[in-house]
């Protein structure tokens, strides 16, 4: 980690120490830089995802089908079991 002395708005990191939930400025402001990047690194995605949609090569349907959702059960198989055949 490499230390640098900046001058930073007071308002605007107590605002973000808030929405943040942390306590001290070195908290603040590194929370702040991993939450700026993954949310960019989200709106990336969600673009790229938008691109292919609209390309036709990603079907929405078929990702909002809840019935396959992380792997479900085969085809055939997935109307016949009830919900007491499930692990928990």
């Amino acid at each position: 980690m490499s230390r640098t002395v900046i001058d930073l708005d007071d308002e605007a990191l107590e605002a973000a120490a808030i929405e943040l939930g942390t306590t001290t400025k070195r908290d603040t402001i590194n929370a702040a830089l991993r939450e700026i990047t993954e949310r960019n690194r989200r709106a990336r995605a969600l673009q790229e995802l938008r691109t292919l949609v609209a390309d036709g090569a990603v079907d929405v349907e078929v990702l909002l089908d809840k019935r396959a959702y992380r792997g479900g059960l085969a085809e055939d198989d997935r109307w016949r079991h009830t919900d007491e055949d499930r692990e928990p």
